[in-house]
């Protein structure tokens, strides 16, 4: 099924051209400049949930904020976006520890909106969509971090076994069946989204029935059970647009946590001498569009907002770096 992530919400902004996993990517990979690296610390999610020392004892922790639209407190500050972070004694009932950066703790919860946080006046409450390529790595690391662990929670409350309510443990990182005893991990959905070109100066860009007019993005869909990353580009595309491809490549990765994927971007060739054929069960429209296109919007084509993944691969082949 495709689903282009990032495709659909959220206006274009050309001055964040970017890795767009460097940007949520910040709890799990290394940072560059002055960004501290989270570390998500496994094993005092441990310490946590068997009463052994406290890993947050002693230090005030920062408490994210996500209501039941996946949405955050945001102010602006310095020309940015930030994250407004309530400021805790300790690990509040009900949070999910997520990791720390700088010797800060760092957790996120379930709650209401409301007009400040501790005091501090919000702006605004936003979605992950509407402010992640605004924010610094870390905050936008942390957030895709929270909406992905709170989405999860929200899907295991009862046990997929014996249908018993789960309890929560290590810190929010394990559910367990009380019945059973058996431990609930939060997954990951693999997904794949890919570029395909025709070896020149084309590319395969696809629109959805539900996305505004003009909205075009590159095609993607998950990854099947038994199924390759590699075996899933090759059957998505055929299967959407009836093109066989070759040279299959992968590019880069990012976390889209709507509820839990992880979106494995990569770039791949058409055979020549085909046609597009649409399969009007996945997408409603499918083309070429050239790198002067691209380059050139006319004013209707929309093409992916900054913040996704398939911003980034276009970007990248338009300024000729994949082939």
């Amino acid at each position: 099924m495709s689903v282009p992530p990032g495709g659909s919400t959220a206006a274009d902004n050309p001055e964040r051209d970017r890795m767009p996993e460097s940007a949520w990517g910040a709890s799990t990979a290394p940072t560059t400049g002055d960004v501290p690296l989270l570390s998500r610390v496994a094993h005092d999610r441990a310490h946590l949930s068997r009463s052994l020392p406290d890993p947050t004892a002693g230090r005030p922790v920062r408490v994210l904020v996500v209501d039941q639209q996946r949405a955050v407190p945001v102010v602006a500050q310095g020309g940015s976006t930030r994250l407004v972070w309530a400021e805790q004694p300790a690990l509040p009932a009900g949070a999910v520890f997520l990791g720390e950066a700088d010797g800060i703790p760092y957790a996120a919860v379930r709650g209401e909106r409301a007009p400040a946080v501790d005091g501090r006046a919000v702006d605004r409450w936003a979605g992950l969509r509407e402010v992640g390529a605004e924010l610094e790595d870390l905050d936008a690391g942390l957030l895709a971090q929270a909406v992905g662990i709170l989405e999860w929670h929200e899907r295991n409350r009862f046990s997929p076994l014996t249908g018993a309510p789960t309890t929560v443990e290590r810190a929010g990182w394990v559910r367990r069946d009380p019945t059973t005893g058996t431990e609930i991990f939060p997954r990951t959905d693999p997904a794949v989204i890919m570029l395909v070109h025709d070896g020149g100066d084309r590319v395969v860009l696809g629109r959805q029935a539900v996305w505004p007019a003009g909205r075009f993005s590159i095609l993607a869909g998950f990854v099947e059970p038994g199924e390759s990353a590699e075996a899933a580009v090759a059957r998505e595309v055929e299967e959407e647009v009836g093109l066989r491809i070759t040279d299959i490549r992968y590019v880069a990765s990012q976390p889209w946590p709507f509820p839990q994927s992880l979106m494995l971007g990569f770039v791949a060739r058409a055979e020549p001498g085909q046609e597009i054929r649409v399969d009007p069960t996945e997408i409603e429209e499918a083309r070429w569009f050239t790198r002067d296109e691209l380059r050139t919007p006319d004013g209707l084509l929309a093409i992916p907002p900054s913040i996704s993944i398939a911003r980034y691969i276009l970007d990248r082949w338009v300024r000729d770096e994949l082939s």
